[in-house]
């Protein structure tokens, strides 16, 4: 079983005496990651790798960040909870629960070495020139400008040869992209709906979601600044009607105050709790500037394709 890491858990790591023998046992553990982090940390400084990923890209370098700070960063919505009022059922935000040791060895999916190659795969325009490959895809959709190509490049931001284009202008992508995780996964990056999407943006789109027999979960990107849009309930609607099941994964959290980014996951929490059908209960806020969030989702992705069994999720 992982290590589920608490606000116990932290406090107790930072030094206050644990009250429970289960404390030590977490202490213990986030103490031996860490010193395994800080001895990763010295033998990568001098490599291109190293110096090419971004701060806090690497779980390695996150384990070395004091305890409040490195809850907010592995898992947003715990670091949130200080901000609600008494009484609110914070129970899905656990949902999804990896320890540590998870999150670090889902990490090695997401870094390319001599057998395990990460790379852009190729593009299609229709399904028929879809590639056809047999082992497990994730997909991300959201609205042109959410985000979607910036959050992609955060999660491959350990592969630095991976060539993930990120522009200003809303609707820049007008493909379907295809990147292999080596033997593990195929993730997807679909056009952007709504402003500047691609002409035959619904036809592609819903014939990759009803076809596509490997596609394991859809990533549904919402701007936790601006909340929900019109063009993100239509997507909702297609994604239920067609009965895929998705996630809902909050971006730009950077840019939004404490307050309303609390508000937006709590509305959007609460629809689709009540709402959905095929909505995973538990958002992934993420931050592609920060890495908030990011090392979460990429266990999260690890877990769904098959690739990261876990005995507590």
């Amino acid at each position: 079983m992982g290590l589920c890491l608490s606000s116990s858990s932290l406090r107790g790591a930072g030094g206050r005496k644990p009250e429970r023998l289960g404390d030590w046992a977490e202490m213990l553990q986030l103490q031996r990651l860490r010193r395994l982090a800080g001895a990763n940390c010295l033998l990568r400084r001098h490599s291109a790798t190293w110096r090419s990923s971004p701060k806090n890209a690497s779980f390695a370098e996150v384990l070395q960040l004091e305890d409040k700070k490195l809850t907010g960063v592995v898992f947003p919505l715990q670091g949130l909870e200080r901000y609600l009022a008494p009484g609110v059922n914070t129970a899905s935000f656990r949902t999804f629960s990896p320890g540590l040791d998870d999150i670090h060895r889902a990490e090695a999916l997401f870094k390319p070495s001599g057998r395990h190659v990460i790379d852009y795969f190729s593009s299609a325009v229709r399904m028929d020139h879809a590639p056809q490959l047999s082992q497990p895809e994730v997909c991300f959709v959201g609205r042109s400008n959410v985000g979607k190509s910036s959050l992609i490049k955060a999660l491959f931001s350990l592969a630095p040869d991976v060539e993930v284009r990120v522009s200003k202008t809303p609707g820049h992508t007008k493909k379907m992209n295809f990147f292999k995780v080596g033997k593990y996964f195929t993730l997807v990056d679909m056009p952007g709906y709504g402003y500047r999407a691609p002409q035959d943006f619904a036809d592609m789109v819903e014939a990759y979601l009803q076809e596509r027999q490997n596609l394991k979960r859809t990533f549904l990107l919402v701007d936790s600044v601006v909340g929900f849009q019109k063009a993100d309930h239509t997507a909702i609607e297609m994604l239920e009607e067609f009965g895929i099941p998705y996630v809902f994964v909050l971006t730009k959290i950077d840019k939004a105050s404490k307050g309303l980014l609390v508000k937006n996951v709590l509305e959007i929490q609460d629809f689709a709790e009540k709402h959905t059908q095929g909505c995973f209960p538990q958002l992934f806020p993420v931050s592609s500037i920060e890495y908030s969030g990011i090392h979460l989702l990429r266990c999260f992705i690890a877990h769904v394709t098959g690739n990261l069994p876990m005995m507590n999720s």
